[in-house]
């Protein structure tokens, strides 16, 4: 995938590291270990042909508590290279023979965001010419093509409104300066409220067979064959031409699709470009000291994991995977476990370890305010929808950050998502009320936050289940 790899090759470590210090605070050490994971990826693709299936990559594995920023560094870093991204819990999979979802899934699902991505990209390309193709013919209906030279009139009816005589001279007139008037009309809105009767394809059934692991082409094939049965079949309907033609834009769209091509491609760029990040790896490892007990295929799950990280092929419906390339970046608190206790031969198959840090007041503050799209710029935005102008001071905002450590270090640790809960207390009066302060400011400083959370933070019992 030239596209990709040109993406890729674009962000050096450093521009990375960079553009995820917009959206995350603090953990430089997981950024800078993610941000050459990446660049790494780019170099194994300007290798020769006989070193490039040599080059592995790098997994990670982070470790810290929740809240800290782990799965917001991966999703980010989805976003930033386009790729194929899937963040599953790997507390979700069962060992082979047990009742659950077996870690194969994974890829499946993997491969399903990445054919939706590329089917995405391509209709992107396609949009002009789908939408070129549907205006051509709704003009089809509206200016028909002479077939008899009996004069008909016919009635097209805007709505709420008497209908329009639209006489031979328009109808039947097939001229290219009369077709670009109707062109132009149709393209600027004006004959938006136009009902037509049109054909328009049938709506196949979005049918989802379930076929047992290990049988995803058959049922690919079954799957194909029952959607076939109603392709190509179309009914006549009234619309308005506003609907007609974002109906016919997506059926032509898909007339120019070639989905063959896209499946070939959505699978290369599953194998060379899919991140999977998973989340609770720790919930899946047994307790050195454990004598037994609740741990059923937990060790078995890990075992299954292996291969897949190792590097193995995969069936799934639109084909075989890979996985060799697949980066996979794992990650858990391990308050109970350690790192250690994870089976050895997993422990190898995620070389690059990586400490995430406990939030500080301070990283609370800089959270709250240097984000793109930080809490308080969210609750201005929302509350200027209303007419009401909303004002943090700077003790305020740091008054936020210390009763949200302090909540965080007496009661349960939960990161960055204990601001989430502070705020949303913080300002439910204003919320509630917004629509009474139209047109005015509302300051939201140390006292302001003291008289609604001072109290709320100090009484531990009461905010254990408020904060």
């Amino acid at each position: 995938m030239k596209k990709i790899n040109k993406l890729i090759a674009a962000n050096t470590p450093q521009e990375t590291r960079k553009k995820l210090k917009s959206y995350i605070i603090g953990q430089d050490d997981a950024i800078k270990s993610v941000a050459i994971a990446l660049r790494n990826r780019w170099r194994r693709s300007q290798l020769d042909d006989e070193m490039r299936p040599e080059v592995y990559p790098k997994n990670i594995l982070m470790i810290g508590p929740t809240g800290v920023g782990k799965t917001e560094i991966a999703r980010r870093v989805a976003r930033l290279e386009d790729a194929p991204f899937l963040k599953v819990e790997a507390t979700k999979f069962t060992e082979v023979g047990y009742v659950g979802r077996d870690v194969e899934s994974i890829i499946r699902d993997l491969v399903k965001v990445s054919v939706k991505k590329t089917k995405e990209t391509f209709l992107k390309e396609v949009q002009k010419r789908a939408e070129a193709a549907s205006i051509e013919r709704i003009l089809d209906v509206i200016l028909p093509r002479p077939k008899s030279k009996t004069k008909k009139k016919q009635s097209i009816g805007f709505a709420n409104e008497p209908s329009l005589n639209l006489f031979e001279a328009d109808m039947e007139h097939d001229d290219s300066e009369t077709r670009g008037a109707y062109r132009e009309k149709i393209l600027s809105g004006k004959l938006d409220n136009v009902e037509i009767e049109i054909d328009v394809m049938k709506s196949s059934m979005n049918m989802e067979i379930m076929g047992p692991p290990g049988m995803e082409d058959m049922t690919k094939q079954l799957q194909d064959m029952l959607q076939g049965l109603q392709t190509g079949k179309s009914k006549k309907r009234k619309m308005y031409i506003k609907d007609a033609l974002k109906s016919l834009k997506d059926e032509e769209a898909d007339k120019l699709l070639d989905n063959e091509d896209i499946q070939i491609k959505a699978l290369r760029n599953a194998e060379e470009n899919g991140i999977v990040f998973l989340d609770e790896i720790d919930k899946i490892v047994k307790r050195s000291d454990s004598m037994g007990g609740g741990d059923v295929s937990r060790e078995g799950v890990q075992r299954d994991l292996l291969p897949l990280i190792e590097g193995c092929t995969v069936s799934t419906k639109y084909g075989s995977v890979k996985t060799d390339h697949i980066l996979f970046i794992a990650s858990g608190a391990f308050h109970v476990t350690k790192p250690s206790d994870l089976i050895p031969e997993l422990q190898g198959r995620l070389p690059v370890r990586v400490e995430l840090k406990s939030l500080t007041t301070e990283d609370f503050v800089r959270i709250l305010t240097e984000p793109k799209a930080s809490l308080i710029k969210q609750y201005v935005a929302l509350m200027a929808t209303e007419g009401l102008t909303l004002k943090f001071t700077k003790d305020g905002v740091r008054r936020i950050a210390e009763i949200a450590w302090d909540v965080n270090e007496n009661l349960e640790n939960i990161g960055a998502r204990r601001l989430h809960t502070v705020m949303e207390k913080l300002l439910e009066e204003i919320s509630y009320e917004a629509t009474e302060y139209v047109g005015e400011t509302v300051t939201v400083d140390k006292k302001y936050v003291n008289k609604y959370l001072a109290s709320l933070a100090r009484d531990k019992d009461l905010s254990r289940y408020i904060l």
